[in-house]
């Protein structure tokens, strides 16, 4: 008979590791989706310019999401911040950085030279001056921490009911 190990490893501490992680992982992704919106809130027609040179949307589209995401970046950073509601930001951060992976994506596909304008200002640029594989690691690592919020949603200084 195999008798399980009765060690308390740093993973098995009623979750207390875990917790950290999802304490940190809710401490970058509120600092990235903070700064974000903050870069383009305070120039909104350069945050619509910067949805328009994806040619993904028709203009009055463009314009909605360019005006709108800001508003969606800071609400997020606000709740991850708070800890309020962790699972469904996580869930609405994971579901944005899908979209704007998928963007980055079909723009290097389509040889778009432009700037992603994920932290404000975006735009066409010179074609030596893009960072698609750049970006799209770091949106693969943010939407890795989602999903681990989204496991995990768990974490110290929250406003989320404890979890058993």
């Amino acid at each position: 008979m195999v008798k399980r190990s009765s060690v308390q490893g740093p993973w098995r501490r009623n979750g207390q590791t875990f917790r950290a992680v999802s304490l940190v992982a809710r401490g970058i992704l509120a600092a990235v989706w903070g700064w974000a919106g903050q870069a383009k809130i305070q120039d909104p027609e350069a945050s619509a310019e910067a949805v328009r040179v994806y040619r993904i949307l028709p203009e009055a589209q463009a314009a909605l999401a360019g005006h709108g995401i800001p508003a969606l970046e800071l609400a997020l950073a606000a709740m991850l911040l708070a800890g309020l509601r962790t699972r469904l930001a996580a869930g609405l951060s994971a579901t944005l950085l899908a979209a704007f992976l998928a963007a980055i994506a079909q723009a290097w596909a389509r040889g778009l030279s432009i700037d992603c304008g994920c932290f404000g200002q975006g735009g066409g640029v010179d074609a030596s001056d893009t960072h698609y594989l750049q970006d799209i690691l770091r949106d693969v690592g943010l939407l890795l921490l989602s999903a681990w919020l989204l496991k995990r949603p768990a974490s110290g200084f929250s406003l989320d009911p404890a979890t058993p």
